[in-house]
């Protein structure tokens, strides 16, 4: 069993690992080797102590640099659920991976797109975040999909070779998905309904031609590249939509911690980095009163 699983390869994520490496823990990261493609598209950082004037995409190849030094690979995978035992953490991945840890540090940013009304009450009703895990659900039904990146484009497919008809909201440009049973709507849905389960998805107005107000659906996957906190591990304490947190960087579970710009403003690197140290040096506090005990 891993002494700690981050969620998470930002600023946050990886000063986290970094700390534990250099403190001798097993652990491992997850998120995507890129790092981060809003810092990466960033044109100027002027404000991280140590660096001056340089783009994002030189900071993230500083940071990339650091991992590969220290030899820290990262995990590759979509996290889709932590789930807090009795003793440890049971963490899920998209991609059927299952792994167990004493301690988990969420840094898993914040999402830019906003979660739609309803979705929070729906999620495990109707509203998923895993494509391989729950694609089969759907066999021969109608489902729409909100997909806000080109790099999941392969899990709409994957989606569309199960499900019945696909109404698919891409919230990224260069969509080139082209299927018979998929309908591309340009448009941010309202509100998902529903009573014991999704039965729909609400538009503001009908939006586009021969496509209702209302779709009748049976379900709906929330295709991100992040999954909110909340959603992500349940019983997780948030407020408006950020990890709740003390200076020590501890959530209301016990051996769950969090880090950067997942437990709210200033959402700044400096920030997120002096975090993701603060959480890993009390891992390791943790870890070692566990032992005592």
């Amino acid at each position: 069993m891993l002494d700690c699983i981050i969620v998470g390869s930002g600023p946050a994520g990886v000063s986290a690992a970094l700390t534990l490496r250099a403190n001798g823990k097993s652990f491992q990261i997850f998120g995507s080797a890129e790092l981060s493609e809003k810092i990466s598209k960033a044109e100027l950082i002027r404000n991280y102590p140590g660096l001056s004037n340089v783009t994002g995409k030189v900071f993230c190849e500083a940071l990339q640099a650091q991992l590969k030094d220290a030899e820290i690979p990262i995990m590759e995978e979509k996290v889709s659920g932590v789930y807090a035992l009795k003793d440890k953490f049971s963490v899920l991945t998209n991609e059927g991976g299952a792994y167990e840890s004493k301690t988990v540090i969420l840094a898993c940013g914040v999402e830019s797109v906003r979660m739609i009304d309803g979705e929070e009450a729906f999620a495990g009703r109707g509203v998923s975040y895993c494509a391989t895990c729950d694609g089969l659900l759907y066999k021969n039904k109608t489902i729409a999909i909100l997909c806000t990146s080109k790099r999941l484009e392969h899990e709409i497919g994957y989606l569309a070779d199960f499900a019945k008809h696909v109404y698919l909201i891409p919230m990224y440009k260069d969509m080139q998905l082209d299927r018979e049973n998929v309908t591309v709507i340009r448009k941010m849905p309202q509100k998902i309904e529903g009573g014991m389960r999704v039965t729909g998805l609400r538009f503001p107005t009908a939006p586009a031609e021969n496509v209702p107000e209302l779709l009748e659906i049976a379900g709906m996957f929330m295709l991100r590249e992040s999954v909110s906190p909340a959603v992500l591990v349940g019983g997780l304490q948030t407020e408006q939509g950020h990890v709740v947190v003390n200076r020590k960087q501890e959530t209301n579970l016990k051996g769950c911690f969090a880090a950067g710009d997942c437990t709210g403003r200033p959402y700044q690197y400096a920030k997120a980095t002096g975090e993701g140290n603060v959480a890993a040096h009390i891992v390791c506090e943790y870890l070692s009163a566990q032992k005592e005990d």
